[in-house]
């Protein structure tokens, strides 16, 4: 079964940010995607507003770009729209890895979208227990040789990712006791979690050609992989990240997704081999950013080494300042000194919980409010 990768710019980018609207009075989800969408109309082409599972969610997705600022002005831009176009109906708009209090039998599936159905179908219980939102990066690989070993590079930084975006602490009314509750609810899913670490194109061919003539999957992006090749679009899509809170910390993060990216490209084209862990290393290190957040211990490479996440980030971020300045994205990559020190999303949730005698709908205003303003402090 062979399966094209599109021909693509090396290194641009391209995000998609899951949005949920919630009712201004209660703070609880409300069902309001259909009646914006239409409002809005259908986009020929890029950027644009669709549709999600829930018909209380909205994904905004910016055109490709070269730089990660201009990517996240598409987000902001669209943003702004929606949440003009919400005003009137009594809806905000908040970006987390789960809603605090909502309760996901109260969702309704977002209709005649058949992919929907059928996921809902197979998964039943879990996968209307879906209530979750996340933001993907897409970064432009020009050649599909380098897809796989660039993919097992991302997963030693996948608890990066995880802790920096790490935006759902609550689920159904409950404290969790995780940084990312969300992160381990999806990987529920039957093709959902960590991608198979595999040697080269043909066998990344082949595990699909079996997948699919099982049955396991019928289209390629029934592959809900953290991390996976996307081929229509000549991409790697990075979509570990929770829902994050703010366009700024969308930014930062998506600079850090394109430098690593260009880092391992680069490293191969130099015919040196991209480091990697051991399966069971990165399914830890998955568990421990999920559950710690910040405070997570990780595994740094093969030999087992650990370090506290945010210091194995301050030892990465120099070595990343040239190739951030070629790519544009210097002060973007900057600002994750600025999440490290303010708190990722996980952590200012359950301050203004503590804050406010456990109400968890002072947490959804404080995220509407930092989406709105696109900063917490």
């Amino acid at each position: 079964m062979g399966i094209d990768f599109a021909r693509s710019d090396r290194s641009r980018l391209g995000i998609e940010w899951e949005i949920a609207c919630v009712d201004r009075r209660s703070g609880e989800l409300a069902p309001a995607a259909p009646e914006l969408l239409a409002a809005i109309g259908v986009a020929d082409g890029f950027p644009h507003v669709t549709s999600e599972l829930l018909t209380n969610t909205v994904e905004i997705v910016s055109a490709p770009h070269r730089r990660a600022r201009d990517a996240v002005d598409d987000l902001t831009r669209l943003a702004q729209r929606v949440s003009d176009l919400a005003e009137p109906m009594g809806v905000d708009l908040i970006s987390s890895g789960t809603h605090p209090f909502s309760q996901w039998f109260q969702q309704q599936v977002t209709p005649g979208k058949p992919r929907y159905d059928t996921l809902i179908d197979r998964t039943r219980w879990w996968g209307r227990q879906m209530m979750i939102w996340g933001v993907h990066v897409h970064v432009a690989v020009e050649d599909r040789r380098k897809v796989l070993p660039i993919i097992d590079g991302l997963l030693t930084y996948l608890p990066h990712f995880q802790a920096l975006s790490a935006s759902s602490p609550f689920w159904a009314g409950e404290r969790t006791g995780y940084a990312s509750n969300r992160a381990l609810m999806f990987q529920q899913l039957p093709t959902a979690g960590l991608p198979p670490q595999l040697t080269d194109w043909p066998a990344y061919e082949q595990l699909v050609a079996d997948l699919t003539h099982t049955g396991v999957i019928a289209e390629l992006n029934e592959l809900r992989w953290d991390i996976r090749p996307s081929p229509a679009w000549g991409t790697i899509e990075v979509r570990t990240f929770d829902g994050i809170s703010t366009a700024w910390e969308i930014g930062a993060i998506a600079a850090l997704t394109q430098c690593l990216v260009e880092h391992f490209s680069a490293e191969l084209d130099a015919g040196r081999e991209v480091p990697r862990l051991q399966p069971w290393f990165v399914h830890e290190n998955k568990w421990r950013a999920a559950r710690y957040g910040m405070e997570a211990i990780i595994i740094q490479n093969a030999a087992g080494d650990e370090l506290l996440v945010t210091k194995d980030l301050e030892e990465l971020l120099p070595a990343l300042a040239p190739i951030a300045e070629s790519l544009g994205c210097t002060a973007e990559l900057a600002k994750l000194r600025d999440i490290v020190a303010g708190g990722a999303s996980y952590q200012r949730q359950l301050r203004v919980a503590d804050a406010n005698d456990g109400s968890l709908k002072a947490v959804v205003s404080s995220l509407i409010r930092e989406l709105r303003e696109g900063c917490p402090r």
